[in-house]
């Protein structure tokens, strides 16, 4: 988590103050060629149903995926009573290095914000798996303007190795759930694991960030304010090409690693060490009980 992120002003739990809406933000960095698919969805099955919360059930065919999102999900939380409702998604769980990044987003419900697309076509907001690189940035300048609030929360490349992903994402979650300037009453995640539980009431739904405006908005902020924060390593750590691979396993990388070893910023706990022999000797090995419940990383 970096103190200049233009989305908002870091605190130190690794959250970052949601800044008020119609601010605009400055002092962006892109990068070209990045990995077109980040994280996959969580793959364990969780959670206490509770009203309004009900997702398909076991075996049911899932809905088509539409490839813009709506509010199909919030209008369903809202006639359970849900009146703030939080979209959450994360990038870099299956990255060697960084940090593992979490952006809640609270809207209004109105309609969100489009972008000018080819002749008078649109471009509407969905995962930013689906979105170019140019239309990523140009939604994350718009969306901190349009969003009721939204903020970010982190856990380090140490946290990772300590406590293992899934604790690693909970506690990243719950920095970004608790800098809202009101907690929400009810947490969409994307995917059908709930690694919050109680006290939050958490709806999981599977390929959230395609269906529900509010993920979406929040897969766009969380992996433009990660690939920004890897692209600003790039001056002190060259050769591995976190501006492009966000800290994934590219060629570039993964050759930087064979010839220099891993920097400060990698997860030492991680086996891609063991398959480099002059570097595996700095593996860090975490205690087997912090592994248990651990979620998928593929």
């Amino acid at each position: 988590m970096t103190d200049n992120d233009p989305r908002g002003t870091a605190n130190s739990n690794g959250g970052v103050r949601p800044r008020i809406a119609g601010r605009s933000a400055s002092g962006r960095r892109s990068a070209t060629g990045r990995r077109p698919i980040d994280d996959a969805d969580l793959v364990e099955a969780g959670g206490e149903s509770l009203p309004g919360l009900e997702s398909a059930g076991e075996g049911s065919s899932p809905p088509p995926l539409p490839r813009v999102a709506g509010y199909e999900i919030e209008n369903q939380l809202r006639k359970g009573g849900a009146l703030r409702i939080a979209g959450v998604d994360e990038v870099g769980r299956g990255a060697w290095a960084g940090p593992v990044v979490v952006c809640a987003a609270v809207t209004d419900l109105s309609p969100p914000p489009e972008l000018p697309g080819r002749g008078k076509r649109k471009v509407k907001l969905t995962d930013s798996k689906l979105l170019t690189e140019a239309h990523r940035e140009a939604f994350a300048e718009v969306l901190p303007g349009w969003l009721a609030s939204y903020a970010i929360g982190s856990s380090s490349p140490e946290e990772i190795d300590e406590l293992g992903m899934t604790e690693a994402l909970r506690r990243a979650t719950l920095r970004a759930l608790k800098a809202l300037p009101e907690p929400p009453d009810m947490v969409i995640l994307d995917g059908n694991n709930d690694f919050l539980k109680r006290p939050w009431r958490v709806r999981c739904e599977v390929k959230a960030d395609q269906r529900s405006v509010t993920v979406a908005a929040a897969s766009v902020l969380a992996k433009v304010h990660r690939d920004r924060l890897m692209a600003g390593l790039d001056p002190e750590f060259p050769a591995y090409g976190f501006g492009a691979c966000a800290g994934y396993p590219s060629p570039v990388h993964q050759k930087a690693l064979e010839e220099h070893g891993p920097t400060p910023h990698h997860r030492m706990s991680w086996s891609y060490l063991d398959d480099l022999p002059r570097w595996r000797h700095l593996k860090k090995h975490r205690d087997p009980l912090a592994g248990e419940g651990q979620l998928s990383l593929i």
